[in-house]
Protein backbone atom coordinates (compact mmCIF):
# COMPACT_ATOMS: atom_id res chain seq x y z
CA UNK A 1 0.00 0.00 0.00
CA UNK A 2 1.39 3.49 -0.88
CA UNK A 3 0.54 6.42 1.36
CA UNK A 4 0.84 9.98 -0.44
CA UNK A 5 0.92 12.55 2.26
CA UNK A 6 0.32 16.55 1.02
CA UNK A 7 -0.08 19.75 2.98
CA UNK A 8 -1.91 22.71 2.06
CA UNK A 9 -1.05 25.87 3.97
CA UNK A 10 0.67 23.05 6.21
CA UNK A 11 4.32 22.09 6.58
CA UNK A 12 4.41 18.26 7.13
CA UNK A 13 6.60 17.20 9.72
CA UNK A 14 8.04 13.70 10.00
CA UNK A 15 5.99 13.43 12.90
CA UNK A 16 2.98 13.66 11.07
CA UNK A 17 3.66 11.30 8.36
CA UNK A 18 4.34 8.75 10.85
CA UNK A 19 1.22 9.49 13.06
CA UNK A 20 -1.14 9.39 9.47
CA UNK A 21 0.79 6.27 7.88
CA UNK A 22 0.41 4.58 11.48
CA UNK A 23 -3.03 5.45 11.32
CA UNK A 24 -3.86 3.87 7.57
CA UNK A 25 -1.66 1.06 7.83
CA UNK A 26 -4.54 -0.06 10.49
CA UNK A 27 -6.78 -0.21 6.85
CA UNK A 28 -5.08 -2.77 5.58
CA UNK A 29 -7.23 -5.42 8.60
CA UNK A 30 -10.29 -5.14 6.27
CA UNK A 31 -8.90 -5.07 2.97
CA UNK A 32 -5.85 -5.99 1.53
CA UNK A 33 -6.37 -4.69 -2.00
CA UNK A 34 -5.60 -1.44 -0.87
CA UNK A 35 -3.28 -0.31 -3.75
CA UNK A 36 -3.17 3.33 -2.95
CA UNK A 37 -4.16 6.08 -0.22
CA UNK A 38 -3.95 9.61 -0.58
CA UNK A 39 -4.23 11.56 2.09
CA UNK A 40 -4.53 15.91 1.93
CA UNK A 41 -3.84 18.24 5.29
CA UNK A 42 -4.82 21.86 5.46
CA UNK A 43 -5.77 24.65 7.79
CA UNK A 44 -8.29 27.00 7.52
CA UNK A 45 -8.24 29.73 10.29
CA UNK A 46 -8.61 27.83 13.84
CA UNK A 47 -9.69 24.77 11.58
CA UNK A 48 -7.53 21.97 11.11
CA UNK A 49 -9.13 19.48 8.03
CA UNK A 50 -8.16 16.07 6.56
CA UNK A 51 -9.35 14.60 3.61
CA UNK A 52 -8.71 10.82 1.82
CA UNK A 53 -8.79 8.81 -0.46
CA UNK A 54 -8.68 5.29 -1.00
CA UNK A 55 -8.25 3.02 -3.98
CA UNK A 56 -9.19 -0.59 -3.45
CA UNK A 57 -9.81 -3.19 -6.23
CA UNK A 58 -12.69 -2.64 -7.69
CA UNK A 59 -14.06 0.68 -5.52
CA UNK A 60 -12.55 4.13 -4.44
CA UNK A 61 -13.51 5.34 -1.19
CA UNK A 62 -13.53 9.01 0.02
CA UNK A 63 -13.91 10.82 3.63
CA UNK A 64 -13.09 14.00 4.64
CA UNK A 65 -12.77 15.32 8.62
CA UNK A 66 -12.18 18.54 10.62
CA UNK A 67 -11.33 19.38 14.23
CA UNK A 68 -9.71 22.28 16.04
CA UNK A 69 -6.29 19.47 16.28
CA UNK A 70 -4.54 17.81 13.63
CA UNK A 71 -4.19 14.65 15.28
CA UNK A 72 -8.20 14.22 15.94
CA UNK A 73 -8.88 15.31 12.65
CA UNK A 74 -6.37 12.32 11.15
CA UNK A 75 -8.21 10.24 13.88
CA UNK A 76 -11.93 10.57 12.85
CA UNK A 77 -10.52 10.25 9.29
CA UNK A 78 -9.06 7.16 9.14
CA UNK A 79 -12.14 5.81 11.62
CA UNK A 80 -14.56 6.98 8.26
CA UNK A 81 -12.86 5.46 6.39
CA UNK A 82 -12.74 2.44 8.43
CA UNK A 83 -16.23 1.99 8.70
CA UNK A 84 -16.25 2.30 5.13
CA UNK A 85 -14.22 -0.41 4.25
CA UNK A 86 -16.18 -2.65 7.22
CA UNK A 87 -19.17 -2.26 5.34
CA UNK A 88 -18.38 -2.75 2.12
CA UNK A 89 -16.39 -6.02 2.84
CA UNK A 90 -19.87 -7.00 4.90
CA UNK A 91 -22.01 -5.59 1.55
CA UNK A 92 -19.61 -8.57 -0.73
CA UNK A 93 -20.09 -11.14 2.34
CA UNK A 94 -23.81 -11.22 2.32
CA UNK A 95 -24.64 -10.94 -1.31
CA UNK A 96 -22.14 -14.17 -1.65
Amino acid sequence: MQINTSGHQLELTPAIKDYVESRFQKLERHNDRITNVSVILSVDKLEQKAEATVHASGKDFFANASAEDLYAAIDLLSDKLDRQLIKRKEKLNNHR
